[in-house]
Protein backbone atom coordinates (compact mmCIF):
# COMPACT_ATOMS: atom_id res chain seq x y z
CA UNK A 1 0.00 0.00 0.00
CA UNK A 2 0.92 3.71 -0.35
CA UNK A 3 2.52 5.50 2.51
CA UNK A 4 0.49 8.48 2.25
CA UNK A 5 1.16 9.28 5.74
CA UNK A 6 4.84 10.21 4.24
CA UNK A 7 4.40 14.20 2.67
CA UNK A 8 5.96 13.60 -0.35
CA UNK A 9 4.09 10.44 -1.11
CA UNK A 10 1.18 12.50 -0.56
CA UNK A 11 2.18 15.43 -3.16
CA UNK A 12 2.85 12.24 -5.64
CA UNK A 13 -0.17 10.34 -5.14
CA UNK A 14 -2.34 11.43 -8.23
CA UNK A 15 0.45 11.29 -10.64
CA UNK A 16 -0.20 8.30 -13.13
CA UNK A 17 -0.93 7.46 -16.70
CA UNK A 18 -4.52 6.93 -17.96
CA UNK A 19 -5.76 5.43 -21.04
CA UNK A 20 -9.13 4.65 -22.23
CA UNK A 21 -10.59 1.69 -24.77
CA UNK A 22 -14.70 3.05 -26.02
CA UNK A 23 -16.07 0.48 -28.44
CA UNK A 24 -19.25 1.78 -30.10
CA UNK A 25 -21.56 0.40 -32.90
CA UNK A 26 -21.72 2.10 -36.22
CA UNK A 27 -25.13 2.13 -37.94
CA UNK A 28 -26.97 3.70 -40.88
CA UNK A 29 -29.10 6.54 -40.84
CA UNK A 30 -32.51 4.40 -41.26
CA UNK A 31 -31.16 2.99 -37.59
CA UNK A 32 -29.74 -0.30 -38.56
CA UNK A 33 -26.75 -1.22 -38.16
CA UNK A 34 -24.07 -1.35 -41.03
CA UNK A 35 -22.76 -4.41 -42.92
CA UNK A 36 -20.07 -1.84 -44.33
CA UNK A 37 -16.28 -3.20 -44.48
CA UNK A 38 -14.44 -1.21 -41.34
CA UNK A 39 -13.90 1.80 -43.30
CA UNK A 40 -10.74 3.51 -41.34
CA UNK A 41 -7.35 3.10 -41.94
CA UNK A 42 -5.97 -0.02 -41.12
CA UNK A 43 -2.94 1.14 -39.33
CA UNK A 44 -4.52 3.20 -37.18
CA UNK A 45 -3.75 1.38 -34.34
CA UNK A 46 -6.35 4.22 -32.27
CA UNK A 47 -9.35 3.25 -34.30
CA UNK A 48 -9.29 -0.55 -34.66
CA UNK A 49 -12.42 -3.21 -34.72
CA UNK A 50 -13.50 -4.95 -31.22
CA UNK A 51 -15.65 -8.41 -31.85
CA UNK A 52 -18.19 -7.49 -34.72
CA UNK A 53 -16.86 -5.85 -38.27
CA UNK A 54 -19.53 -2.28 -37.25
CA UNK A 55 -17.76 -2.15 -33.42
CA UNK A 56 -15.48 0.72 -33.94
CA UNK A 57 -13.23 0.65 -30.78
CA UNK A 58 -11.10 4.19 -29.91
CA UNK A 59 -7.86 3.20 -27.95
CA UNK A 60 -6.17 6.32 -26.72
CA UNK A 61 -2.43 6.55 -26.14
CA UNK A 62 -0.94 6.87 -22.75
CA UNK A 63 -1.90 10.11 -21.37
CA UNK A 64 -0.87 11.73 -17.64
CA UNK A 65 -3.76 13.64 -16.78
CA UNK A 66 -7.96 12.63 -17.41
CA UNK A 67 -7.84 15.80 -19.39
CA UNK A 68 -5.60 14.76 -21.85
CA UNK A 69 -6.85 11.31 -22.53
CA UNK A 70 -10.14 12.83 -22.56
CA UNK A 71 -8.71 15.35 -25.30
CA UNK A 72 -7.63 12.70 -27.35
CA UNK A 73 -10.93 10.30 -27.01
CA UNK A 74 -12.78 13.58 -28.52
CA UNK A 75 -10.10 14.25 -31.31
CA UNK A 76 -10.67 9.97 -32.00
CA UNK A 77 -14.46 10.51 -31.96
CA UNK A 78 -14.70 13.11 -34.11
CA UNK A 79 -12.48 11.42 -36.75
CA UNK A 80 -14.88 8.88 -36.42
CA UNK A 81 -17.49 10.69 -37.44
CA UNK A 82 -16.17 13.02 -39.98
CA UNK A 83 -15.29 9.74 -42.10
CA UNK A 84 -18.57 7.85 -41.63
CA UNK A 85 -20.79 10.93 -42.65
CA UNK A 86 -18.61 11.54 -46.19
CA UNK A 87 -19.67 7.73 -46.66
CA UNK A 88 -21.85 7.35 -49.64
CA UNK A 89 -24.38 6.30 -47.57
CA UNK A 90 -23.61 7.95 -43.86
CA UNK A 91 -23.54 6.17 -40.55
CA UNK A 92 -22.99 7.62 -37.31
CA UNK A 93 -21.97 5.93 -34.47
CA UNK A 94 -24.90 4.17 -31.53
CA UNK A 95 -24.70 6.34 -28.35
CA UNK A 96 -25.98 3.37 -25.85
CA UNK A 97 -24.67 0.63 -24.54
CA UNK A 98 -27.71 -1.79 -25.94
CA UNK A 99 -27.61 -2.40 -29.64
CA UNK A 100 -30.41 -0.85 -31.94
CA UNK A 101 -32.85 -2.84 -33.92
CA UNK A 102 -31.16 -6.46 -34.30
CA UNK A 103 -32.55 -8.20 -37.33
CA UNK A 104 -31.20 -11.60 -36.91
CA UNK A 105 -27.35 -12.23 -35.65
CA UNK A 106 -25.85 -11.97 -39.53
CA UNK A 107 -26.89 -8.18 -38.30
CA UNK A 108 -23.78 -8.96 -35.95
CA UNK A 109 -21.12 -9.36 -38.67
CA UNK A 110 -17.81 -10.89 -36.98
CA UNK A 111 -14.46 -9.02 -37.87
CA UNK A 112 -13.22 -10.17 -40.75
CA UNK A 113 -9.12 -10.06 -41.01
CA UNK A 114 -6.77 -11.69 -43.26
CA UNK A 115 -3.56 -13.47 -43.48
CA UNK A 116 -1.02 -13.38 -40.20
CA UNK A 117 -4.40 -11.99 -38.56
CA UNK A 118 -6.85 -14.14 -39.68
CA UNK A 119 -6.89 -16.39 -36.20
CA UNK A 120 -8.81 -13.16 -35.09
CA UNK A 121 -11.73 -14.28 -36.85
CA UNK A 122 -11.46 -17.64 -35.85
CA UNK A 123 -11.61 -16.83 -32.36
CA UNK A 124 -14.72 -14.55 -32.31
CA UNK A 125 -16.51 -17.15 -34.41
CA UNK A 126 -15.97 -19.22 -31.81
CA UNK A 127 -17.37 -16.54 -29.46
CA UNK A 128 -19.96 -16.46 -31.32
CA UNK A 129 -20.94 -19.70 -31.85
CA UNK A 130 -20.54 -20.15 -27.91
CA UNK A 131 -22.16 -16.99 -26.19
CA UNK A 132 -24.26 -15.91 -29.30
CA UNK A 133 -23.62 -12.52 -31.27
CA UNK A 134 -26.54 -10.37 -29.71
CA UNK A 135 -24.18 -9.99 -26.31
CA UNK A 136 -21.13 -9.17 -28.22
CA UNK A 137 -23.14 -6.18 -29.70
CA UNK A 138 -22.88 -4.85 -26.13
CA UNK A 139 -20.22 -1.99 -26.10
CA UNK A 140 -18.75 -0.19 -23.12
CA UNK A 141 -15.46 1.73 -22.05
CA UNK A 142 -12.27 0.26 -20.70
CA UNK A 143 -10.32 2.51 -18.10
CA UNK A 144 -7.04 2.03 -18.15
CA UNK A 145 -4.51 3.33 -15.11
CA UNK A 146 -1.04 3.07 -13.80
CA UNK A 147 0.71 4.87 -11.05
CA UNK A 148 3.56 6.81 -11.64
CA UNK A 149 7.14 5.51 -11.43
CA UNK A 150 8.33 8.41 -9.18
CA UNK A 151 5.17 7.53 -6.77
CA UNK A 152 6.23 3.75 -6.99
CA UNK A 153 9.79 4.71 -6.62
CA UNK A 154 9.98 6.94 -3.67
CA UNK A 155 7.27 4.48 -2.10
CA UNK A 156 9.64 1.45 -2.39
CA UNK A 157 12.42 3.98 -0.70
CA UNK A 158 10.36 4.66 2.34
CA UNK A 159 9.34 0.97 2.31
CA UNK A 160 12.32 -0.52 2.16
CA UNK A 161 15.40 2.13 2.64
CA UNK A 162 16.70 1.68 -0.86
CA UNK A 163 16.89 4.34 -3.46
CA UNK A 164 15.83 3.43 -7.19
CA UNK A 165 16.88 5.41 -9.78
CA UNK A 166 15.02 5.58 -13.17
CA UNK A 167 16.03 3.07 -15.71
CA UNK A 168 18.05 0.74 -12.84
CA UNK A 169 14.71 -0.87 -11.93
CA UNK A 170 15.72 -4.04 -9.84
CA UNK A 171 14.11 -7.26 -9.60
CA UNK A 172 13.42 -6.44 -5.80
CA UNK A 173 11.72 -3.42 -6.62
CA UNK A 174 9.25 -5.21 -9.36
CA UNK A 175 8.29 -7.35 -6.95
CA UNK A 176 7.36 -4.91 -4.70
CA UNK A 177 5.18 -3.32 -7.57
CA UNK A 178 3.68 -6.38 -8.60
CA UNK A 179 2.39 -7.26 -5.26
CA UNK A 180 0.75 -3.46 -5.01
CA UNK A 181 -0.88 -3.95 -7.80
CA UNK A 182 -2.26 -7.66 -7.29
CA UNK A 183 -3.33 -6.55 -3.82
CA UNK A 184 -4.99 -3.58 -5.76
CA UNK A 185 -6.76 -5.92 -8.35
CA UNK A 186 -7.82 -7.80 -5.55
CA UNK A 187 -8.86 -5.77 -2.79
CA UNK A 188 -10.54 -3.58 -5.80
CA UNK A 189 -12.84 -6.43 -6.40
CA UNK A 190 -14.40 -6.46 -3.44
CA UNK A 191 -15.54 -2.52 -4.06
CA UNK A 192 -15.82 -2.65 -7.95
CA UNK A 193 -19.74 -2.62 -7.98
CA UNK A 194 -19.47 0.63 -7.57
CA UNK A 195 -18.15 1.37 -10.76
CA UNK A 196 -21.11 -0.51 -11.56
CA UNK A 197 -23.46 1.88 -9.82
CA UNK A 198 -22.07 4.74 -10.75
CA UNK A 199 -21.93 4.56 -14.54
CA UNK A 200 -24.58 2.63 -15.44
CA UNK A 201 -26.52 4.14 -18.47
CA UNK A 202 -28.34 1.68 -20.25
CA UNK A 203 -31.99 0.52 -18.68
CA UNK A 204 -33.16 0.23 -21.95
CA UNK A 205 -33.43 -1.80 -24.80
CA UNK A 206 -34.85 -2.57 -28.01
CA UNK A 207 -37.27 -5.53 -28.21
CA UNK A 208 -36.11 -6.85 -31.03
CA UNK A 209 -32.37 -8.34 -28.30
CA UNK A 210 -35.11 -10.85 -27.02
CA UNK A 211 -37.63 -11.32 -29.78
CA UNK A 212 -36.78 -11.87 -33.36
CA UNK A 213 -38.29 -8.99 -35.33
CA UNK A 214 -39.81 -6.47 -32.61
CA UNK A 215 -38.46 -3.71 -34.29
CA UNK A 216 -39.28 -0.87 -32.26
CA UNK A 217 -40.61 -1.90 -29.01
CA UNK A 218 -38.62 -0.85 -25.68
CA UNK A 219 -37.99 -3.00 -23.00
CA UNK A 220 -37.32 -1.78 -19.65
CA UNK A 221 -34.77 -4.24 -18.21
CA UNK A 222 -35.49 -3.42 -14.69
CA UNK A 223 -31.20 -3.45 -14.65
CA UNK A 224 -29.71 0.01 -14.86
CA UNK A 225 -27.01 -1.97 -16.62
CA UNK A 226 -27.65 -4.79 -18.72
CA UNK A 227 -24.42 -5.78 -19.85
CA UNK A 228 -23.34 -5.27 -16.45
CA UNK A 229 -26.47 -7.58 -14.83
CA UNK A 230 -27.02 -11.25 -14.69
CA UNK A 231 -28.41 -10.55 -18.94
CA UNK A 232 -24.92 -9.11 -19.41
CA UNK A 233 -21.19 -10.11 -20.89
CA UNK A 234 -20.06 -12.76 -18.43
CA UNK A 235 -18.93 -16.23 -18.53
CA UNK A 236 -20.91 -19.24 -18.49
CA UNK A 237 -18.88 -20.01 -14.55
CA UNK A 238 -17.40 -17.81 -11.53
CA UNK A 239 -13.59 -17.69 -11.78
CA UNK A 240 -11.80 -17.09 -8.82
CA UNK A 241 -8.23 -16.09 -9.09
CA UNK A 242 -5.00 -16.39 -7.00
CA UNK A 243 -3.11 -12.74 -6.08
CA UNK A 244 -0.55 -14.29 -4.19
CA UNK A 245 2.02 -14.14 -6.55
CA UNK A 246 2.38 -12.52 -10.43
CA UNK A 247 3.08 -16.69 -11.39
CA UNK A 248 0.28 -17.89 -9.09
CA UNK A 249 -2.36 -15.02 -10.79
CA UNK A 250 -1.37 -16.36 -14.69
CA UNK A 251 -1.83 -19.77 -13.62
CA UNK A 252 -4.69 -19.55 -11.97
CA UNK A 253 -6.08 -17.92 -15.11
CA UNK A 254 -4.79 -20.68 -17.50
CA UNK A 255 -6.10 -23.04 -15.54
CA UNK A 256 -9.47 -22.29 -17.16
CA UNK A 257 -8.13 -22.91 -20.06
CA UNK A 258 -7.21 -26.46 -19.53
CA UNK A 259 -10.15 -27.27 -17.81
CA UNK A 260 -11.70 -26.56 -21.29
CA UNK A 261 -14.01 -23.23 -19.77
CA UNK A 262 -12.54 -20.88 -21.76
CA UNK A 263 -10.03 -20.89 -25.15
CA UNK A 264 -7.74 -18.57 -24.45
CA UNK A 265 -7.38 -15.60 -21.30
CA UNK A 266 -8.64 -12.96 -22.83
CA UNK A 267 -11.62 -15.07 -23.09
CA UNK A 268 -12.08 -14.17 -19.30
CA UNK A 269 -14.70 -11.89 -18.92
CA UNK A 270 -13.45 -10.52 -15.65
CA UNK A 271 -14.25 -6.82 -14.19
CA UNK A 272 -10.65 -6.01 -13.66
CA UNK A 273 -7.52 -7.09 -15.30
CA UNK A 274 -3.92 -6.82 -14.44
CA UNK A 275 -2.06 -6.36 -17.74
CA UNK A 276 1.47 -5.66 -18.76
CA UNK A 277 3.56 -3.56 -21.05
CA UNK A 278 2.93 -4.37 -24.76
CA UNK A 279 1.20 -6.95 -25.99
CA UNK A 280 -1.48 -8.38 -23.81
CA UNK A 281 -0.04 -12.18 -23.09
CA UNK A 282 0.77 -14.49 -19.88
CA UNK A 283 3.79 -14.83 -20.90
CA UNK A 284 4.70 -10.55 -20.92
CA UNK A 285 2.78 -10.68 -17.41
CA UNK A 286 5.13 -13.32 -16.17
CA UNK A 287 8.93 -12.45 -17.60
CA UNK A 288 8.19 -8.16 -17.75
CA UNK A 289 5.63 -7.24 -14.66
CA UNK A 290 2.35 -5.79 -14.38
CA UNK A 291 2.00 -2.33 -15.86
CA UNK A 292 -1.51 -1.26 -15.11
CA UNK A 293 -4.91 -2.24 -14.49
CA UNK A 294 -7.90 -2.07 -16.28
CA UNK A 295 -11.40 -1.55 -15.29
CA UNK A 296 -14.09 -3.21 -17.84
CA UNK A 297 -17.34 -2.73 -16.31
CA UNK A 298 -18.30 1.19 -17.37
CA UNK A 299 -21.35 1.58 -19.81
CA UNK A 300 -21.64 4.12 -22.52
CA UNK A 301 -23.23 7.33 -21.20
CA UNK A 302 -25.39 8.75 -24.07
CA UNK A 303 -25.97 11.85 -22.67
CA UNK A 304 -23.00 12.85 -23.01
CA UNK A 305 -21.14 13.83 -26.33
CA UNK A 306 -17.96 11.37 -26.47
CA UNK A 307 -19.72 8.42 -24.18
CA UNK A 308 -17.61 9.37 -20.71
CA UNK A 309 -17.80 12.10 -18.25
CA UNK A 310 -14.56 13.34 -17.42
CA UNK A 311 -15.47 13.53 -13.62
CA UNK A 312 -15.86 9.79 -13.99
CA UNK A 313 -12.52 9.34 -14.92
CA UNK A 314 -11.38 11.47 -12.38
CA UNK A 315 -13.54 8.97 -10.11
CA UNK A 316 -11.64 6.02 -11.49
CA UNK A 317 -8.37 7.23 -9.79
CA UNK A 318 -9.73 8.14 -6.97
CA UNK A 319 -11.08 4.78 -6.51
CA UNK A 320 -7.86 2.84 -7.56
CA UNK A 321 -5.72 5.27 -5.58
CA UNK A 322 -7.70 5.41 -2.15
CA UNK A 323 -8.06 1.18 -2.60
CA UNK A 324 -4.01 1.13 -3.31
CA UNK A 325 -3.52 3.59 0.17
CA UNK A 326 -5.69 1.41 2.58
CA UNK A 327 -4.39 -2.15 4.02
CA UNK A 328 -4.66 -5.28 1.93
CA UNK A 329 -7.37 -7.98 3.21
CA UNK A 330 -7.12 -11.10 1.14
CA UNK A 331 -10.36 -12.28 -0.05
CA UNK A 332 -11.34 -15.90 0.26
CA UNK A 333 -12.41 -17.35 -2.92
CA UNK A 334 -16.13 -17.17 -1.71
CA UNK A 335 -15.44 -13.41 -1.31
CA UNK A 336 -14.50 -13.33 -4.91
CA UNK A 337 -17.86 -14.72 -5.69
CA UNK A 338 -19.74 -12.68 -3.67
CA UNK A 339 -17.84 -10.16 -5.27
CA UNK A 340 -18.81 -10.70 -8.64
CA UNK A 341 -22.46 -11.04 -7.24
CA UNK A 342 -22.16 -7.34 -6.03
CA UNK A 343 -20.95 -5.78 -9.64
CA UNK A 344 -24.18 -7.77 -11.18
CA UNK A 345 -26.58 -6.95 -8.19
CA UNK A 346 -25.37 -2.89 -8.65
CA UNK A 347 -26.70 -3.16 -12.05
CA UNK A 348 -30.15 -3.16 -10.49
CA UNK A 349 -32.43 -0.36 -11.16
CA UNK A 350 -33.84 -0.53 -7.67
CA UNK A 351 -31.36 0.95 -5.44
CA UNK A 352 -33.27 0.43 -2.24
CA UNK A 353 -34.29 -3.33 -2.64
CA UNK A 354 -31.62 -4.56 -3.94
CA UNK A 355 -28.34 -5.31 -1.69
CA UNK A 356 -24.30 -5.60 -1.54
CA UNK A 357 -23.25 -8.38 0.49
CA UNK A 358 -20.00 -7.83 2.63
CA UNK A 359 -18.05 -10.61 4.18
CA UNK A 360 -19.49 -11.37 7.48
CA UNK A 361 -23.21 -10.99 5.68
CA UNK A 362 -23.04 -7.71 6.05
CA UNK A 363 -25.74 -6.70 3.74
CA UNK A 364 -26.57 -2.46 2.45
CA UNK A 365 -28.72 -1.49 -0.18
CA UNK A 366 -26.94 0.06 -3.43
CA UNK A 367 -27.77 3.62 -2.13
CA UNK A 368 -26.71 3.18 1.46
CA UNK A 369 -23.61 1.44 0.64
CA UNK A 370 -22.59 4.04 -1.94
CA UNK A 371 -22.83 6.98 0.47
CA UNK A 372 -20.86 4.35 2.95
CA UNK A 373 -17.95 3.77 0.43
CA UNK A 374 -17.98 7.78 -0.68
CA UNK A 375 -17.84 8.88 2.88
CA UNK A 376 -14.67 6.68 3.78
CA UNK A 377 -12.92 7.81 0.72
CA UNK A 378 -13.62 11.45 1.21
CA UNK A 379 -12.48 10.95 4.68
CA UNK A 380 -9.19 9.17 3.73
CA UNK A 381 -8.51 12.44 1.49
CA UNK A 382 -9.37 14.70 3.88
CA UNK A 383 -6.67 13.59 6.03
CA UNK A 384 -3.68 14.10 3.64
CA UNK A 385 -2.30 16.94 1.53
CA UNK A 386 -2.31 15.96 -2.00
CA UNK A 387 -2.71 19.96 -3.23
CA UNK A 388 -5.67 18.73 -5.04
CA UNK A 389 -8.14 18.04 -2.33
CA UNK A 390 -10.95 20.93 -2.90
CA UNK A 391 -10.89 18.66 -6.81
CA UNK A 392 -11.13 15.41 -4.71
CA UNK A 393 -14.14 16.52 -3.00
CA UNK A 394 -15.75 17.60 -6.11
CA UNK A 395 -15.40 14.70 -7.99
CA UNK A 396 -16.84 12.95 -4.95
CA UNK A 397 -19.54 15.29 -4.21
CA UNK A 398 -20.49 14.62 -8.21
CA UNK A 399 -20.73 11.07 -7.30
CA UNK A 400 -22.64 11.37 -4.38
CA UNK A 401 -25.38 13.75 -5.85
CA UNK A 402 -26.13 10.33 -8.41
CA UNK A 403 -27.54 8.96 -5.32
CA UNK A 404 -28.51 11.79 -2.98
CA UNK A 405 -30.42 13.65 -5.99
CA UNK A 406 -31.18 10.64 -8.35
CA UNK A 407 -34.08 11.60 -10.13
CA UNK A 408 -31.42 14.62 -11.66
CA UNK A 409 -27.80 13.18 -11.57
CA UNK A 410 -28.39 9.52 -11.66
CA UNK A 411 -27.17 8.25 -15.40
CA UNK A 412 -29.87 5.63 -15.49
CA UNK A 413 -32.99 7.31 -14.42
CA UNK A 414 -32.18 10.60 -16.59
CA UNK A 415 -31.61 8.07 -19.71
CA UNK A 416 -34.99 6.38 -19.04
CA UNK A 417 -36.61 9.37 -18.49
CA UNK A 418 -35.23 10.76 -22.12
CA UNK A 419 -35.15 7.57 -24.21
CA UNK A 420 -38.41 5.77 -22.56
CA UNK A 421 -41.47 5.03 -25.43
CA UNK A 422 -39.37 5.18 -28.69
CA UNK A 423 -35.76 3.82 -27.69
CA UNK A 424 -34.21 2.95 -30.90
CA UNK A 425 -35.63 5.80 -32.45
CA UNK A 426 -34.92 8.31 -29.92
CA UNK A 427 -31.16 7.25 -29.49
CA UNK A 428 -30.90 7.33 -33.47
CA UNK A 429 -31.79 10.74 -34.16
CA UNK A 430 -29.08 11.79 -30.41
CA UNK A 431 -26.60 9.88 -32.49
CA UNK A 432 -27.01 11.42 -35.40
CA UNK A 433 -27.63 15.33 -33.88
CA UNK A 434 -23.73 14.04 -32.21
CA UNK A 435 -22.53 13.38 -35.53
CA UNK A 436 -23.45 16.84 -37.12
CA UNK A 437 -22.29 18.39 -33.56
CA UNK A 438 -18.85 16.97 -34.37
CA UNK A 439 -18.38 17.25 -38.24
Amino acid sequence: MFHTEHPEIAKLLLTGNFGIERETLRVKEDGRMSHLPHPFNPDNSHIVRDFCENQVEINTSVKTSTQEVFNELKSHHEEILDILSKLPEKETVWLSSNPPFIENEEDIPVAKFFGKSSDKTAYREYLSNKYGRYKMAFSGIHFNYSFSGNLLRKNFEIETGITIEKGKETPQYRQHCDNLYLNLAENSLKYAWIIVALTAASPLLDGSFFASGAKNTTLFSGMSSVRCSELGYWNFFVPTLDYSSINNYADSIERYVKQGLISAPSELYYPIRLKPKGKNLLSTLRLSGINHIELRSIDLNPLTEYGININDIDFFQLFLTYIASTPYKKLSENDQVQAVQNIKSAAHFDIINTKILYPMQRALSIKDAVFEFLDKMQCFFSQIDTGENQHIFDVIDFQRKKFSDPENFNYARLVLKKYSGDFAQKTLKESILNRERNV
